[in-house]
């Protein structure tokens, strides 16, 4: 229970943290629940709370009036940043070296402005939020949390 209570506190202050430094908040729009069916990643996404702490970054971002918003996850680590070229490695590459372009960048670094980029283009990626409803994260839109509770 102790644990259960630390995992939490630690992902409602790293969101309040993030939605109060920011404006806009971009995150990949994982499917959380199936990456949990892959039994040598489950306990570490478990351990990391990532469903915890979108549902908390999504309140914040109602809450203070900040952008969350989510855009597909498909092919963010692969893709160039500086040419849009599909480079192919494996998950222990740290690295990001597009034979392409010649653009040479740490892999997450490059897989975060692949990310912005597709919002800044697309203007994010409506679907579901953390807590299963069909809506947008996007401030403004109705979530489950925009419901008035009696």
């Amino acid at each position: 229970m102790k644990v259960t209570r630390q995992r939490n506190e630690h992902a409602k202050r790293v969101a309040r943290n993030l939605c109060l430094a920011n404006a806009k908040v971009v995150l990949e729009d994982l499917n959380v629940r199936g990456l949990v069916k892959n039994h040598k990643l489950a306990k570490s996404i478990t351990d990391a709370s990532w469903y915890n702490f979108r549902q908390w970054l999504e309140y914040f971002g109602e809450k203070f009036g900040r952008e969350i918003i989510a855009v597909p996850p498909h092919y963010t680590s692969a893709e160039c940043n500086n040419c849009g070229v599909r480079v192919q490695k494996s998950l222990s590459t740290r690295t990001h070296s597009c034979p392409h372009c010649g653009h040479v960048e740490q892999r997450d670094v490059n897989a975060a402005k692949v990310i912005l980029s597709r919002v800044n283009g697309r203007g994010g990626h409506p679907q579901t939020n953390a807590s299963g409803d069909i809506s947008s994260t996007l401030v403004g839109r109705k979530t489950s949390r925009s419901k008035k509770r009696r």
